[in-house]
């Protein structure tokens, strides 16, 4: 299964906001790697979809300029 950006940005969000409601400095720390972890993955997942998207439209230009050729 496929995760997006925004997923991963939604859970980042939700840890941040535990983290800030968290009394317990370790349950605090916990929060915060977590919505470290999120904020990375969303961020691999914008990459791994701008590379999709830029190899789609290398793709769409080589066939638009075989086909004018």
């Amino acid at each position: 299964m496929s995760q997006t950006h925004a997923f991963y940005t939604q859970r980042a969000e939700e840890a941040a906001a535990e983290a800030g409601k968290a009394d317990l400095d370790r349950v605090r720390e916990r929060h915060l790697r977590a919505e470290k972890t999120w904020r990375d993955l969303a961020d691999q997942a914008g990459r791994v979809a701008k590379g999709r998207a830029d190899a789609e439209a290398a793709k769409a230009k080589a066939r638009a300029d075989s086909e004018s050729a």
